[in-house]
């Protein structure tokens, strides 16, 4: 078999490699960046933040994956939610729990959900206006989408039941998410993968499959097709460390515009030097916003959960995170009606736009697994993966 040409070293690029390398392929990755890691990389200490909130769901996909390769490494402890520092900012003010009116929506069988109706509508339907939008902000928390209202209610209302489930099941690598993406790399180098880095790739490779494992805009610049696009939310992104102090909160989620702040070095204490507190926080921008008008919301919420933090703070960091959230699929869609991971001549998709099932980096894993499989099925070369059922 020809070598399979995997572009991108995030975490679809190095599960792909990964995958197709334990199939025995021959395996060539390239990464633009200085480092692995995509948007699952860490940074570097003393403040180790990632581009935004990130963790995993032991009840999704790549899980057992990782697992079985013993790529998770130890885990932070997670506290039970209902035992938890958690607070909502619900009509300006901080609240212990949510309404119960949105927690009755959340609990009604997936099957209630309609694929071809927006979730506001829908929503206000069985509990009200008010409430409607409540939830559309609780959901715009784990979509990172300004207006989770307008998407298919199916897909909003599926996103909400995963996220609130008890016990949760979001875990959290000691250490960021970067020392998951270090295992995989090293798991990578010993089955033989090449991976080169400050290795931007202008055109396609003459020779032999390619998995393209890029973001969906950098995709359709090297694939040259405009019919790479598909739904995402735009978000601001906010980091701030903290001196510690007695009486915060964990996590402030908002209930009134949307997003959230969380105090991550409540479960990981090495993300942060000694006597202080991470918090992270993303709030959804509209196209019309600015990473200002972002960063005052969640100031907002900081005032609230963390009182006198600005006295307090020894790091300030803020930005912007634009079509790299996901996708997010309006009324009448599904994942199927996204972006195919087989392109023709050879070369395949992989990300988190693409058309693979799961929640947030789930679809990466999957989609890297699918477009994996494809090529080794149509090589007639080796066991495949196990693949997801469509």
């Amino acid at each position: 078999m020809q070598r399979i040409t995997v572009i991108g070293g995030g975490f679809a690029g190095l599960t792909a490699a990964i995958s197709a390398a334990e199939a025995g392929a021959k395996v060539t990755l390239y990464e633009a960046h200085d480092s692995l890691g995509g948007r699952a990389r860490t940074a570097e200490g003393p403040y180790l933040t990632n581009e935004g909130p990130h963790a995993f769901y032991s009840e999704g996909p790549h899980w057992a994956w990782l697992k079985q390769r013993d790529l998770i490494g130890p885990l932070a402890p997670v506290p039970a939610f209902e035992a938890s520092r958690g607070r909502f900012r619900h009509r300006g003010v901080l609240r212990r729990n949510p309404p119960v009116a949105l927690l009755k929506l959340i609990r009604h069988s997936p099957e209630q959900a309609p694929l071809d109706r927006d979730f506001h509508s829908w929503a206000a339907g069985l509990v009200g206006e008010d409430t409607a939008r409540t939830a559309a902000h609780f959901a715009a928390a784990t979509l990172y989408h300004h207006d989770p209202g307008s998407l298919s209610a199916a897909f909003v209302h599926a996103r909400l039941r995963r996220w609130v489930r008890l016990p949760s099941d979001a875990r959290y690598p000691l250490g960021g998410w970067g020392s998951v993406i270090d295992r995989m790399a090293g798991r990578a180098w010993n089955l033989g993968v090449r991976m080169e880095t400050m290795a931007r790739i202008e055109t396609l490779p003459s020779k032999g499959p390619v998995i393209v494992a890029t973001s969906l805009t950098s995709a359709r610049a090297l694939l040259g097709d405009p019919s790479l696009v598909w739904h995402s939310g735009r978000t601001a992104l906010l980091d701030v460390a903290v001196r510690s102090r007695r009486g915060d909160v964990d996590v402030v989620t908002d209930l009134d515009s949307g997003g959230a702040v969380e105090r991550f070095t409540v479960r990981d204490r090495s993300l942060a030097p000694e006597g202080e507190q991470l918090i992270q926080g993303h709030t959804p921008i509209a196209p019309w916003e600015s990473a200002a008008d972002g960063a005052a919301r969640a100031e907002g919420l900081l005032d609230l959960g963390f009182p006198g933090w600005r006295e307090r703070t020894t790091l300030r960091r803020q930005g912007i995170s634009d079509g790299r959230t996901g996708a997010v699929d309006p009324p009448g869609t599904t994942w199927r009606d996204r972006p195919g991971i087989d392109r023709g001549d050879g070369v395949y998709l992989a990300g988190d736009q693409v058309a693979a099932p799961g929640m947030l980096s789930e679809v990466s894993f999957n989609s890297a697994v699918e477009a994996v499989a494809r090529v080794l099925t149509e090589g007639r070369f080796g066991p495949v993966p196990e693949r997801w059922s469509a």
